[in-house]
């Protein structure tokens, strides 16, 4: 058993660091995927034996660093689901998540700003980084996010109103 912190927190763990309210949004990009063959559907589509490596890899830095009550969400295609499956906790497939979803889509099925607890989403590029872009008031419509990445956003209450942080961007190469 690790010990904790004084602040009751595990050793190495991404905290909020304030007492205002706040809301942790994780945006994990699926992992690389086979390009369809034949008349296979894009949903249908399956990790690489790349993809299956990066998502273990992101899998084990995730389950160090989610707190405690994250909410899992995922989109149905094969190779999301393959991904978050890397994590090994109970997560659930959302139709508002499928390939072409829209960030409202996205934004509203996770509460965002206030939702009370973290939530990590498991999905599909140009939906998640339109999101990003959206949330951190971006000149760009769009910004990249790399197969098997991970963005860590925050929602924080501030004086002057709400506010939108990164606390990280991690790639799977990098672990």
């Amino acid at each position: 058993r690790r010990a904790r912190r004084a602040d009751g927190a595990l050793p190495g763990r991404l905290i909020a660091t304030s007492t205002s309210r706040t809301m942790d949004l994780i945006l994990w990009r699926h992992a690389e995927a086979q390009e369809p063959e034949g008349d296979m559907t894009d949903l249908d589509r399956t990790l690489t034996r790349r993809g299956d490596k990066q998502a273990a890899r992101m899998a084990a830095w995730l389950d160090r660093q989610l707190p405690e009550g994250t909410r899992i969400l995922a989109s149905p295609a094969v190779r999301t689901e393959q991904t978050v499956r890397a994590l090994g906790r109970k997560y659930r497939l959302c139709d508002e998540l499928r390939p072409g979803a829209s960030p409202e889509q996205l934004l509203q099925l996770v509460g965002w700003p206030l939702a009370k607890a973290p939530v990590l989403v498991v999905g599909h590029q140009p939906t998640l980084g339109e999101t990003i872009s959206r949330v951190l008031g971006l000149a760009e419509p769009e910004c990249s996010v790399k197969k098997g990445a991970v963005w860590w956003l925050r929602s924080r209450e501030r004086e002057s109103g709400l506010q939108t942080v990164v606390v990280t961007v991690q790639a799977a190469e990098l672990l």
